[in-house]
């Protein structure tokens, strides 16, 4: 078993028991949240320079860097495409004209040769209905190379753009887990990489920096064992941290999303939880892997 690795870029994760903790504490205001592509590219030779070759699961902190995944889905150079499987409140496919960001990471995903289809599990945001449906990149969606698999969000207005096959509606998350399990020797026709954000569970899971959705911890425990044999590397992040940015252009952007004030009395047990929640998804994570 390959154990964990730990991007430290917001100090809300502890050591990995067997694992491997990278300190990135200097990047975190530069790239959390988001960055010009110029920051990004600076951001990837420093990751290349530290990364080991072959690791485990890497946790990465705040969903505020769910963007890092795009990084780490580039380094793959695999014999045939793979599938990237994202579980997610969020689409992560909006538009953002200023470089890369944690909502618009899945974009830049989708142009890499090696990924064959992503596939977000569990989005219940309002993100992807009618109001937001402008700020959605539609290319990936139109060219197949992206589906939304979503909880109780009113997606009527796909059907009207042509874009129905891009969209799985769903009253609830359990049947979503089913049809996709249903659907996976159909759909993922060899490996797969799977990113968990954990705002994609319901906030009694636990609690993270952004509004979360309506999965439960069996949900993602299902679908792990479906991919076992499959997964040829995966992260996690959706911890819980607090950070006061010191960029006006990133308050600014943090204030109209709606990014939720983190109570500094409850924070050490919220991340109690979130830590015994990775230990769990972290042992699954490990018996499905290739």
């Amino acid at each position: 078993m390959t154990p964990p690795l730990v991007l430290d870029l917001d100090g809300s994760l502890p050591r990995p028991a067997g694992g491997q903790t990278i300190t990135l504490r200097d990047w975190e205001e530069a790239i959390r949240f988001g960055c010009t592509r110029g920051t990004w590219s600076a951001f990837r030779n420093k990751l290349e320079q530290c990364l080991p070759e072959i690791h485990g699961t890497v946790c990465m902190g705040s969903g505020d860097f769910h963007h890092v995944t795009q990084l780490l889905l580039a380094r793959y150079r695999t014999p045939e495409p793979f599938d990237v499987v994202v579980l997610d409140n969020h689409p992560d496919n909006m538009r953002f004209p200023f470089g890369i960001h944690c909502g618009s990471w899945v974009s830049h995903a989708a142009i890499l040769p090696q990924v064959r289809r992503i596939h977000v599990l569990g989005i219940s945001s309002g993100d992807v209905g009618w109001r937001h449906a402008w700020e959605n990149r539609l290319m990936p969606l139109l060219r197949g190379k992206l589906r939304y698999w979503t909880v109780g969000v009113d997606t009527s207005w796909a059907r009207r753009l042509g874009l129905s096959r891009g969209f799985m509606p769903f009253t609830n998350a359990e049947n979503l887990i089913d049809r996709f399990i249903a659907e996976l020797p159909s759909t993922i026709s060899g490996a797969a990489y799977l990113s968990i954000d954990k705002d994609v569970f319901a906030p009694h899971v636990a609690s993270t920096n952004w509004d979360q959705g309506t999965f439960e911890l069996e949900d993602a425990h299902r679908l792990i064992n479906a991919l076992s044999g499959r997964l040829i590397g995966s992260d996690i992040t959706g911890e819980v941290s607090v950070h006061a940015y010191s960029t006006p252009w990133k308050r600014w952007l943090s204030a109209i999303d709606q990014q939720p004030e983190i109570p500094h009395d409850r924070l050490s047990e919220m991340q109690r939880r979130q830590t015994e929640v990775n230990r769990r998804l972290l042992e699954w994570l490990a018996q499905a892997s290739l």
